[in-house]
């Protein structure tokens, strides 16, 4: 079986410890390692090969959404649970925005908490009942904000048809060619889809369409 290097950030001397004692003596894991701080998870995590790290929120000075940022940007295949009794939407969703791959309450049992780390190595997001709702009522109200927002863009059927051909990086006169319009026609839509999207030329708007799955 693979083994893991496992770093836990916890300010609390006694739950580090009990994570610790549990973590000891899962097959999966090779190594445990322990940091008090944000500063001092960054130093481990600098000077060891860390595969995942279980962070506690309420850490002092640095708290755990910007260190779990900080760890993430230094090293994106790094595996991030949070650890926490914090159920606040807000740090719910700028958790999973830091990168978090786990979002498990602290009353959680060790076998199961094993269980979840072990799944997260292999790819998989995990959240606890409690916050579950949190991210599908975000994620639901992510994308009813996008489809206002692209329905208040007012696009025609052809400007839409245009904008994805501008995507795939065609020309004005292979678009033309392309929906049997004139050479004049197809500037006319350009022009009205640049203005209609806010963007300054081609290159924005495809970018722009791409990202907000406009097409």
């Amino acid at each position: 079986m693979t083994k893991y290097n496992l770093l836990i950030v916890e300010d609390h001397a006694l739950t580090r410890f009990a994570l610790k004692t549990a973590f000891e003596s899962a097959e999966f894991i090779n190594h445990v390692f322990e940091a008090d701080n944000a500063n001092s998870a960054y130093k481990i995590e600098a000077e060891n090969k860390i595969d995942v790290v279980l962070m506690d929120l309420g850490l002092p000075n640095i708290d755990g959404i910007e260190a779990c940022s900080a760890l993430k940007n230094k090293n994106p295949s790094l595996k991030i649970l949070i650890l926490t009794s914090h159920e606040q939407e807000e740090e719910v969703i700028n958790s999973i925005k830091a990168g978090a791959s786990a979002y498990c309450s602290k009353d959680i049992e060790p076998e199961k908490l094993k269980d979840i780390v072990l799944s997260v190595l292999g790819g998989a997001a995990w959240f606890d009942a409690k916050v579950a709702d949190i991210v599908l009522k975000t994620v639901a109200k992510s994308e009813k904000e996008q489809k206002i927002n692209n329905e208040n863009l007012n696009l025609t059927e052809r400007e839409k048809q245009v904008l994805a051909l501008i995507a795939e990086g065609l020309n004005n006169t292979e678009i033309a060619q392309k929906l049997d319009v004139s050479i004049n026609t197809t500037k006319a839509h350009v022009c009205n889809i640049l203005q209609k999207l806010s963007v300054q030329d081609r290159t924005q708007a495809a970018i722009k369409a791409i990202k907000d799955k406009i097409i």
